[in-house]
């Protein structure tokens, strides 16, 4: 099962280093990570996505916990949080098919952010899952690169990770 892990740490040089050294040397696997600062300039966010087992996610949150420049960890529960990851996607687009490329765009929200004679860059912004849709409905037109963000997160509501 997948887990999305809210970090809090102190923004210094040196901790997103220690946090995923901690992955790694325990065997963890990350399948996204993205951290930046927060509304204070001296702590920053890390989200990381991981998928295992209960018990392995309760030891990565204990682990988490005793990494000196870690604030708070929490883990997010599914359904009561917000999620995003930011995508660019270059298919290749010939003029015949611009058309079909850019319905399936809109159809799907992304924004059309580069046109050539043979190619069409998207900027898409959504969960995993519809950013995987959109990755298959494209796949058959061709997708000469793509780049994806880590998965940022958020409580829904009034909950949520504070110093």
């Amino acid at each position: 099962m997948k887990y999305t892990l809210s970090i809090l740490v102190e923004n210094q040089a040196g901790v997103l280093s220690k946090i995923s050294g901690m992955f790694s040397r325990r065997g963890f696997n990350i399948d996204s990570l993205a951290v930046g600062v927060t509304n204070d300039p001296t702590v920053s966010r890390i989200t990381v996505v991981t998928d295992c087992d209960e018990h392995m996610v309760e030891q990565i949150e204990k682990q988490l916990n005793k990494v000196i420049p870690v604030i708070k960890v929490r883990r997010l529960v599914e359904g009561e949080f917000i999620s995003r990851e930011l995508s660019l996607i270059k298919v290749h687009c010939p003029q015949a098919k611009r058309f079909e490329i850019i319905k399936i765009a809109e159809m799907n929200h992304a924004n059309v952010v580069d046109v050539s004679n043979s190619t069409i860059t998207l900027e898409y912004c959504e969960t995993a899952e519809k950013t995987e849709t959109l990755i298959d409905l494209l796949k058959p037109y061709g997708i000469r690169e793509m780049v994806q963000t880590g998965t940022v997160a958020i409580d829904k509501g009034k909950a949520g990770i504070r110093v």
